[in-house]
């Protein structure tokens, strides 16, 4: 009697955990967050566009908190390997742009030598998923990476493989890898594909905290219709209708969590890796913004930057306060409750209170940016980084400093007087200026003198090679 009443006891304990295992659970907020391909300011209206393609946009940043102050990296590859791992480009080696399916070499983002943020938030609790544009490691080689990295599940356009023609599309007729291998989608749209494979992942993984990346293939070119707007023409039109699209898929997003019953414990952040191609021109607070993808300037690197989460994060919140892409690592995991690995440097730090409205004052008194252009592969058959030490910017809230591949300051703006960056003040400083300006090349001392190359342990260089079968639908056996 006595061992079946310490049995009862025993599984009433158990049930008693799980039952708070469950609403601790809840109380963590399940994370989406969004990253758009190519979109600088001058096309988001709540950031001064004169263009009014993002109502869903416009919306979630007047219910949440929209941040004026936030770098990314002025290209691809170096803006989205510092967001995964915590890591200044200058640390983690991703400085150039290196488009791993297409170009080879045997480089490849390391799970092994890399920190990885969706392996901590798994290591946290949290279900975690992708879907999007990958482009740092080649499928063919290594179809199981994207789990290594700490993602549970993917659905992914793997970036243009060298010699397999149909992966180059990731709109029409998009070629896409899960599970399941990689193959042709025929008749049918990649953010559609992807956005669906999003909101399926949310409802398996209702019960449980969820962190959800979208680094969507949209806009970046090629210039395409949409599915909502099928039968568009023209250049400027194309880019209208993909940015509507966008916008189309955070009401996609924000209705699929509200009929859930999602939607006051999920964090949406929703931003762009880095500004528009230069063949296009917006209109920003009135006047024209040539595209900066690719340069340091503010349209290149400053990007639009939005929270959203009714009952978590505050509405109506516009923040001076300063963020960049490094920072994204520790507020995920702060967010979650996790840790940060011991093993690693983390340069960013965590925005986790500034989201929720605990402080109005962030941690940073600077932010950078850093990189963009090709890399370069060594003769032996190592790819590395073209400069030493590669240019940079730093900016405080006012002031922005750029630094040239010697080290030196070659120029410096006052961003709130001159925000098209057209009058260099560097030899003409007033004393405020002058200690500012100070202040900002002082952040050089903490800054290693050589810029790392891309840590990985090299894989056979089989860009030239295409299993048979490949693009056209096989599964993985």
């Amino acid at each position: 009697m006595k061992k079946l009443k310490n049995k009862i006891l025993f599984t009433l304990g158990l049930m008693l955990c799980f039952v708070a295992g469950k609403a601790a659970s809840k109380e963590r907020p399940n994370i989406l967050f969004i990253l758009i391909d190519d979109l600088g300011k001058e096309w988001v209206h709540t950031f001064g566009s004169d263009e009014k393609l993002t109502p869903n946009l416009d919306k979630l940043a007047s219910t949440g908190v929209k941040f004026n102050n936030v770098y990314s990296c002025p290209q691809c590859t170096p803006t989205r390997v510092t967001l995964m791992t915590g890591q200044y480009p200058y640390r983690h080696g991703w400085i150039n742009h290196w488009d791993v399916p297409r170009w080879g070499g045997g480089a490849h983002f390391d799970p092994e030598q890399n920190p990885a943020v969706a392996r901590q938030m798994r290591d946290a609790g949290y279900s975690t998923c992708i879907a999007g544009k990958w482009q740092v490691n080649d499928f063919r080689m290594q179809p199981d990476v994207l789990n290594d990295f700490g993602f549970d599940d993917y659905c992914m356009w793997t970036g243009y493989e060298a010699g397999n023609k149909p992966s180059g599309k990731r709109y029409w007729d998009p070629y896409i890898h899960t599970k399941e291998g990689s193959k042709t989608y025929k008749g049918q749209f990649g953010d559609e594909i992807f956005s669906d494979f999003i909101v399926d992942f949310m409802r398996k993984h209702k019960e449980d905290p969820f962190f959800i990346y979208y680094p969507m293939a949209l806009t970046h070119g090629p210039l395409t219709t949409t599915p909502l707007e099928p039968n568009v023409e023209g250049k400027v039109d194309k880019h209208r209708a993909m940015v509507r699209y966008t916008d189309y898929v955070v009401k996609k997003f924000t209705d699929a969590l509200e009929e859930m019953g999602l939607r006051e414990n999920t964090i949406i952040v929703w931003t762009t890796d880095n500004g528009t191609s230069g063949s296009l021109t917006g209109p920003l607070n009135g006047r024209m913004v040539k595209g900066g993808k690719g340069k340091t300037i503010e349209p290149g690197i400053d990007a639009p930057f939005i929270v959203n989460c009714p009952g978590l994060v505050p509405e109506g919140v516009v923040s001076e306060e300063l963020i960049d892409f490094s920072d994204m690592f520790p507020t995920f995991v702060d967010l979650a409750g996790g840790k940060l690995p011991a093993e690693h440097h983390i340069d960013g730090v965590s925005a986790a209170d500034l989201f929720l409205g605990k402080t109005k004052k962030g941690k940073r008194d600077w932010i950078l940016a850093m990189g963009s252009h090709p890399a370069q592969r060594l003769k032996n058959g190592r790819i590395a980084n073209q400069f030493e030490f590669r240019n940079r910017v730093i900016k405080n809230k006012q002031y922005k400093v750029f630094i040239d591949v010697d080290r030196k300051p070659i120029a410096f703006y006052d961003l709130e007087a001159d925000p098209a960056e057209e009058n260099n003040l560097i030899d003409n400083l007033t004393k405020a200026q002058e200690k500012e300006f100070k202040k900002l090349v002082k952040v050089l001392d903490g800054i290693p003198e050589k810029d790392a190359n891309p840590h990985y342990t090299p894989l056979p260089d089989r860009s030239w090679y295409v299993e048979p079968g490949w693009g056209m639908g096989n599964k993985r056996k």
